[in-house]
């Protein structure tokens, strides 16, 4: 596939290294170590930290940003702890999101569609606390209203509040990960 002048922004990647987060880019120098420990790219082979880092710096902004690619990331840090160069990849996703967030390539619902944040039913929620005292991030928290609320930009997704909220008032769509990752082991 060849990639054409209309879809390089020479900007991107400085606009990433400007970022918090985003600051170590070019510290890369494409070893693979962040692929090679990757638990999503095991599971998601399109999923490539080293070839996302590698389109980042070319400067394929709307291929990067409109990509599902960006929200396979699970933030566990296993690419931080073997990366000999400190890139910090987890952190450059972060920051990436950020920026396809505010740049309007998706919005909240586009992230609830995918299954990537939890949020609450209000007319279902009987403000019972549980996720706020489960919640190991503390995104939860309860409103002017005094029912519960999730900051979608914070949400990890992770299904814990879903699973523990006693009036069944927190949703969760199933994320296109396990969909992926279950296809993956129904194909061997």
């Amino acid at each position: 596939m060849a990639i054409t002048n209309k879809e390089i922004n020479a900007a991107f990647s400085s606009e990433v290294t400007n970022l918090p987060g985003g600051e170590h880019l070019n510290r890369c120098f494409s070893c693979g170590a962040c692929s090679g420990i990757c638990p999503v790219s095991q599971a998601i082979p399109e999923f490539d930290p080293r070839k996302i880092i590698h389109m980042i710096r070319m400067g394929l902004k709307d291929k990067i940003l409109g990509s599902d690619l960006i929200w396979h990331c699970s933030k566990c840090r296993s690419c931080v702890f073997v990366c000999p160069q400190d890139v910090r990849f987890a952190e450059i996703m972060s920051a990436i999101r950020e920026m396809a967030l505010d740049q309007g390539y998706l919005n909240e619902q586009d992230l609830r569609d995918k299954g990537k944040v939890a949020w609450v039913e209000r007319d279902l929620c009987v403000s019972c606390l549980t996720c706020v005292r489960i919640c190991p991030w503390r995104i939860p928290a309860i409103d002017e209203k005094g029912v519960a609320t999730i900051d979608a930009r914070k949400c990890k997704g992770c299904g814990i509040c879903p699973a523990e909220c006693p009036a069944q008032a927190i949703r969760l769509n199933e994320s296109e990960d396990a969909r992926l990752i279950a296809a993956c082991g129904t194909a061997q």
